[in-house]
């Protein structure tokens, strides 16, 4: 794995729109901020999910998207404004791509440490921020779902900060292999989805999801 670093440091606070009609609570718009931000063990300072049934906690603190997908995106949606950010991520980084990225694989992002957890899963909230009802569709089929990380040691990151594996979980699942099993339903590849359910690292209700693929 190269030499990783976070790009852009990007927070937000939940904010009421308009959808089809309806108000709806959102905190997918994110903005880059300057400077040192404390990565706590629910979020980053400055940063709120709003609908903490499906976002937010311990196993979702932090939600980082490589950089690496932005020209793709680019490419797919050129009238659309693509910040850092854009995708709701805390962390725009650069070094890290799903495919190399264990669950259970530690690494300190400047004074904090991290561990990752696992993919994130669209919901219609990427429709809201891009004003496209084929935006989840779009996001499964870009095979660019980001990760999420706990936050085992408080600490300080900001842009800039150099990334560092520390700990390499020996299962060696990637979080790759996790959405293709999600979207798979497990097909093919009982060994993998055995190797998955026994990952301590992956959140209990993924564990069970993979559990009942494998009867």
């Amino acid at each position: 794995m190269s030499k990783a670093k976070v790009i852009s440091v990007n927070v937000g606070q939940p904010r009421q729109v308009l959808w089809k009609g309806t108000r709806v609570s959102t905190s997918i718009f994110k903005s880059a901020v300057a400077g040192s931000v404390a990565a706590k063990t629910l979020n980053l300072s400055g940063d709120r999910q709003a609908d903490l049934a499906v976002h937010g906690g311990p196993y979702k603190a932090i939600y980082g998207y490589p950089s690496e997908h932005y020209p793709y995106w680019r490419n797919e949606l050129p009238h659309a404004d693509l910040p850092w950010g854009a995708f709701g991520e805390n962390l725009t980084t650069e070094g890290l791509l799903e495919d190399q990225l264990h669950i259970g694989d530690q690494l300190h992002i400047g004074t904090a440490l991290v561990m990752v957890t696992q993919p994130r899963m669209p919901c219609y909230k990427l429709t809201i921020r891009f004003d496209r009802d084929d935006m989840i569709k779009r996001f499964i089929d870009s095979h660019t779902s980001g990760f999420y990380f706990s936050v085992l040691e408080e600490g300080e990151l900001a842009a800039g900060s150099l990334i560092e594996v520390v700990h390499r979980d020996p299962a060696g699942v990637s979080v790759a292999d996790i959405t293709r099993l999600y979207y798979n339903h497990g097909r093919g590849e009982s060994g993998l989805l055995q190797q998955a359910i026994q990952l301590e690292a992956l959140p209990a209700s993924w564990r069970d999801y993979l559990r009942e693929r494998a009867v």
